[in-house]
Formats: structure tokens, C-alpha cells, sequence
């Protein structure tokens, strides 16, 4: 009898109608981050065992939109553009785990089904949203890559929006904020098909580029709002002081991570 294949649903025979390829992953995107302070016990509560919050700025928090083309090692995905092409918007705050600084998505929204895909796999909470982000152009209205570039950012959920932000480039800088600039540590959790029986997958992962090349970051001024909506709580990371802002393009690969530990988050 034969198997079927595929490195996530569907699987079938060929394996062709996988939602996504296996690893590795390739991105090429444009980023704008905005990075803030908001109260630290909101940042905690969002982190489940073993992790505890950073020692240094524990109430820092990144809000991250990005323009992205992704593929698979074939790079066939590129010349199907609906197969490549997305956006997506998240906040990441850092945790220590064992002494070790990571960062870590608590929330992030992305507009195409197989981006969710990847993220389960990953262990990014990823739902679906609606983002959308000035794009720059050489030549016409767009704006330039240059001092004094404003671009706009806007996230949207189940008909609500949920954050805006402009962003207006000021200088070049040599690096794109801190918040995001450890590996990430994240949970892969699945509930058990059995009632009462907790979590029949909970993992605790480490995970992070294979390899990166960026552009020149640009140091920004920003506005940035948050929304309260029914059934989000971004809002509850308040703005309560904007520490800075970014513009960079960059390039990723990502192919797999580290379990760290198992069975101990404590989720439910």
C-alpha cells in the first residue's frame, strides 16, 4: 500500500497539495519596527513557564511589520507570486530562560493561509489579519529610501483595526532595535484529541535565522496607536514611551530549530 506525503496537510500521494513545502525557507522582505515601553506585568503574564521576564528592559516591546516574498529551496514559489508573496504584523518582547536572553512573538497576524502554516510549525501564534504597509519606489509619489521618508503601517483583525503607525526615516544607524535581536523562544503546543488530557504536544523551542544579510537599517521617528477590539489584546501591551523606530530590507533563511524542554509550560 502506498503512503502518503507532505510536510504539513494535506498529505496525499504526491505530496503536491501540501499547504507548504518542507524546510528550509527562504524571505526576502522589508521591515518597519516600532519599539516601545509598556508595563512589564503585562509583558509577564504573557510568558508561561519556565520563561521569566529579561533583566534588562523588561517592559520593552517590538511591533514589527513586514513586506514579504517567501520560497522554498526550489525558489519556484517566486514565479507564483500568490504562493510567495505576504504580509504580517507582530510583537515580540524579550524572556530569560536558564540566564539566556531570547525574544519572544506573543502575538502576530498574517494575511496568507500558509503563513499560518509555518507558523504553527514554528511556534509562532499566528492568526489572520489584515496589514498593509507603504512600500518605497524610485521614481513617482512613493517614497524614497532616504532622510525624511514617511511610511504608514496599519493592522486589522475580524474588521477591526488593532494599530497604526507612521514611521519617518531619519538617519542611517547600524543596527534595527534590540527587542528582536536575540534567538526566539517559543512554545509548539497541541491539545489532546481526549478531553481532560492536557496538551498532547507542549515544547518549549529555541529558533532563528540559518542565515541573514540585511540592507542598511534607518533610525526613525514614529506615531504609533493601539486599539482594543472584542476578541484581541494587543492593547493591553500599552504605549506608555516610544523608544525608537526602524526601516531595513532583509533576507532570511530558516531551517528548523531546538527543543530546549518539554511538558513544563503549564498551559491549558
Amino acid at each position: 500500500m502506498t503512503g502518503v506525503r507532505g510536510f504539513f496537510h494535506p498529505k496525499t500521494a504526491t505530496g503536491r497539495s501540501s499547504l507548504v513545502p518542507s524546510p528550509p525557507w527562504y524571505y526576502s522582505g522589508d521591515l518597519i519596527t516600532v519599539e516601545y515601553r509598556t508595563d512589564p506585568a503585562r509583558v509577564a503574564e504573557l510568558l508561561p513557564q519556565p520563561l521569566e521576564l529579561a533583566d534588562e528592559d523588561p517592559g520593552a516591546v517590538a511591533l514589527i511589520w513586514a513586506d514579504w516574498q517567501s520560497c522554498s529551496g526550489s525558489r519556484e514559489e517566486l514565479l507564483d507570486p500568490v504562493r510567495s508573496q505576504y504580509k504580517e504584523c507582530f510583537a515580540v518582547v524579550r524572556c530569560k530562560y536558564r540566564g539566556t536572553t531570547y525574544s519572544r512573538c506573543v502575538y502576530i497576524w498574517v494575511d496568507k493561509d500558509f503563513a499560518i502554516a509555518r507558523g504553527f510549525h514554528q511556534g509562532y501564534p499566528k492568526k489572520l489579519g489584515s496589514i498593509h504597509m507603504t512600500r518605497p519606489h524610485p521614481y513617482g509619489p512613493a517614497p524614497r529610501i532616504e532622510r525624511g521618508a514617511a511610511f504608514g503601517a496599519t493592522l486589522a483583525a475580524a474588521d477591526r483595526r488593532l494599530a497604526e503607525a507612521v514611521v519617518t526615516l531619519r538617519e542611517p544607524t547600524e543596527h534595527n532595535g534590540f527587542v528582536n535581536g536575540h534567538p526566539m523562544a517559543h512554545h509548539r503546543w497541541l491539545p489532546s484529541i481526549e478531553k481532560g488530557k492536557g496538551l498532547a504536544l507542549d515544547e518549549l523551542i529555541e529558533t532563528g535565522a540559518a542565515s541573514f544579510e540585511g540592507g542598511q537599517p534607518w533610525a526613525a521617528d514614529a506615531e504609533l496607536r493601539l486599539f482594543d477590539a472584542p476578541t484581541e489584546e494587543l492593547a493591553r501591551l500599552e504605549v506608555r514611551e516610544l523608544i525608537g523606530a526602524y526601516y531595513r530590507q532583509v533576507g532570511v533563511c530558516w531551517d528548523g530549530g531546538t527543543l530546549l524542554e518539554t511538558g513544563t509550560s503549564g498551559a491549558e
